[in-house]
């Protein structure tokens, strides 16, 4: 029963009340269903909506791919062992040819091209850190290729806020998510 579910909604008693919600960084069509009306209600009621981080951005997306770029002049193959980076290319070439038969026909109806989406996905891939090209791998399945195209719930929340006028904006800033995970060394990535 959707009023039986946990809802992740915690309310701040003040008046009006506050909410505060956790968000899962997955398409948002795989969890809309399983949020319940509390939550939904909530965010509808709300004039002033913080996230995250502001994905709607540019500035954001732009930090953000930055930042997961190895110094300048250093590529993957020079701080990878030979043997994984080796492994990882022909994983990626596995996935590039994969890649047309995992999309969708209606992803294709959309305008999207297998290798667009590579490339949009694993672009740049040898000039990345370990730790995000590990994440990007991870994100490199038939399941979640077939999902791409669809916004993840943090980004559809402020698509939403967006459309209904709602004043956004962001809790964190782009270096307090990437200094973290550039400060992991290899043997923890």
């Amino acid at each position: 029963q959707q009023s039986e579910l946990n809802s992740f909604l915690w309310t701040i008693k003040r008046d009006p009340p506050s909410y505060f919600f956790g968000t899962i960084h997955v398409p948002y069509t795989r969890v809309w269903d399983f949020i319940p009306e509390n939550s939904k209600k909530a965010f509808q009621q709300s004039h002033i909506v913080y996230f995250e981080l502001d994905l709607t951005d540019p500035y954001t997306i732009s930090a953000l791919t930055s930042c997961q770029l190895l110094p300048q002049g250093e590529n993957l193959q020079d701080v990878l062992p030979r043997d994984i980076y080796r492994r990882l290319k022909r994983h990626l070439e596995y996935v590039k040819l994969m890649m047309p038969s995992w999309m969708t026909p209606d992803q294709r109806g959309k305008g999207l091209y297998a290798d667009y989406l590579f490339n949009a996905i694993a672009g740049n891939w040898e000039r990345k850190r370990p730790v995000w090209v590990m994440l990007m791998v991870n994100s490199l399945t038939e399941v979640d290729i077939k999902s791409r195209g669809v916004p993840v719930l943090d980004l559809f929340l402020a698509q939403e806020a967006e459309r209904l006028r709602k004043q956004t904006g962001a809790v964190e800033k782009v270096e307090e998510q990437c200094h973290p995970l550039n400060g992991l060394n290899f043997s923890q990535v």
